[in-house]
């Protein structure tokens, strides 16, 4: 492939995708079939923009396409993309995508079992209370607390609990100190009898001290008329000493056993065939070191690279991150794994049937749809081959899936187009999910992504740009040896 024909190629795969990132920020869509519409009537949509989305149960399915001022309310079109079953008793409301996020409408689409709604109908809007409002209950209530303290403090003369309670507390003061007024007596008479005990304990601590002393006489006496059992036991400290002469004895005849050749460690130490078969084992020993030296050495020649980016989905609003690990042991193949926080998570799709038994006695059986999204840290294990300088190719576990994919490189490896494909057994007859990247090496660290993701369903096909940051093992190794000792 010429130097032209790829730059061609380049220049009209961004062409065309550029094309489409306008066509998809503008909701430009020619092949699309006609959006439903209606309208939905507020008091106020304050900080609510135009264009802002609307969901279903936190899922975009559409947007609003005007704001105008009637009767003194706010009216939205709202044009849904995906098509809503709305019901009598259907609504809309202003709500907030976290504490500091957008906002945006949310629909109701009524309860189950109702009629439809009419075409041409305005839904009935409830709007969440404004700052203005809040800061208004809350100095109401602080007047009410005002009020409250005032009325325990008995402002104005009038007795309250608070005021007869506190009387209370001085009385019962006044109280205890007549009391101990009264008792200053005998409180004296109490300070008297301890210093009485005090001279009694004086005047017992010699006799006391006299007994003690007569008691470690006594145990003089014991310790006299035991002698000879100390006697014994210095014999049988003199036995055990003989033993251990004994012991020392044996000690030389196993030595003299040895130096005959008698026994194993003799036959070791004596025989010339026990010695060959000793260096033999040694050898063998040494060559199992050697092996293993080499295989370390195979270790040692592994390259890392760790990578970590991060791409904002444009139809979920939120954004996609993975940490990445790739192994290059300098040959044709490489491993690749990566830690993945996926805002879509893997979804689970439940069914739940209910059975409503009418007044006419008939049944009606309506079917209840909850998609639930689990595990939203996925994980990647593949296993890959080098096609040459312009491509590999991978296999293996794929944000916790099987899956397959294709890395296609031009210009010295500073721009890659990445085609994945996992995700084959999906709820309710999904198609396998296909990402399309494309990836612009700024410097040796830094690069640029973009691309379209899960474009095989209309519904959830997504545009994504994001940027990442990579360290290559010479990066590592000099971070490592930058760490100050201590």
């Amino acid at each position: 492939m010429s130097q032209a024909l790829k730059v061609g190629l380049f220049a009209t795969i961004a062409l065309v995708l550029l094309g489409y990132f306008v066509m998809r920020i503008e909701d430009l869509n020619p092949f699309a079939e006609p959006a439903q519409e209606l309208e939905a009537e507020f008091d106020s949509v304050a900080g609510l923009d135009d264009k802002a989305s609307v969901r279903v149960a936190g899922v975009r399915v559409g947007r609003v396409d005007g704001i105008r001022l009637e009767d003194g309310k706010a009216v939205l079109r709202l044009v849904l993309e995906t098509p809503v079953e709305l019901r009598k008793g259907a609504g809309a409301s202003i709500a907030n995508l976290g504490m500091l996020g957008d906002k945006y409408v949310q629909l109701e689409p009524g309860p189950p079992g109702a009629p439809p709604l009419p075409d041409g109908s305005v839904l009935p809007g409830t709007a969440p209370i404004s700052f203005d409002e809040a800061l208004a209950k809350v100095s109401n209530l602080g007047d009410s607390l005002e009020s409250a303290l005032g009325g325990l403090t008995g402002e104005g003369g009038e007795e309250t609990p608070v005021s007869r309670l506190l009387d209370n507390l001085d009385a019962t003061t006044r109280e205890i100190r007549a009391l101990v007024a009264d008792n200053r007596a005998q409180i004296a008479s109490s300070i008297d009898n301890f210093e009485s005990l005090s001279r009694s304990l004086a005047e017992s601590l010699p006799p006391l001290t006299a007994q003690m002393e007569r008691l470690l006489t006594q145990v003089e006496a014991v310790v006299a008329e035991n002698r000879e059992n100390l006697r014994d036991g210095m014999e049988n400290a003199r036995e055990v000493t003989a033993e251990l002469e004994t012991s020392v004895e044996n000690l030389s005849m196993i030595t003299e056993k040895i130096a005959r050749g008698e026994g194993t460690i003799g036959k070791l130490v004596n025989s010339d065939e026990t010695h060959d078969q000793l260096v033999s084992t040694l050898d063998s020993i040494e060559t199992g070191v050697a092996s293993l030296s080499d295989t370390l050495g195979r270790v040692g020649r592994l390259e890392l690279d760790i990578a970590y980016d991060g791409y904002w989905l444009e139809d979920l609003e939120e954004t996609h991150s993975a940490l990445s690990f790739t192994l290059d042991p300098q040959s044709d193949r490489f491993y690749y794994l990566q830690v993945v926080d996926d805002p879509r998570g893997r979804e689970r799709v439940q069914l739940r049937e209910t059975t409503v038994t009418l007044p006419d006695g008939s049944t009606e059986t309506t079917t209840e749809r909850t998609v639930k999204t689990e595990d939203k840290v996925l994980f990647s294990a593949q296993f890959g081959f080098e096609m040459g300088d312009v491509g590999r190719f991978r296999a293996g576990l794929l944000e916790s899936s099987a899956g397959l994919g294709a890395d296609y490189s031009l210009f010295d490896r500073r721009f890659w187009l990445t085609l994945d494909a996992f995700n084959f057994d999906r709820e309710d007859d999904l198609a396998p999910q296909l990402r399309l990247a494309t990836r612009f090496r700024l410097n040796d660290h830094l690069y640029l992504l973009a691309g379209l993701d899960d474009f095989l369903e209309s519904d959830r096909e997504s545009v994504f740009l994001g940027a990442g940051i990579r360290w290559s093992d010479e990066d590592l190794k000099y971070l490592i040896g930058s760490v100050p000792s201590f």
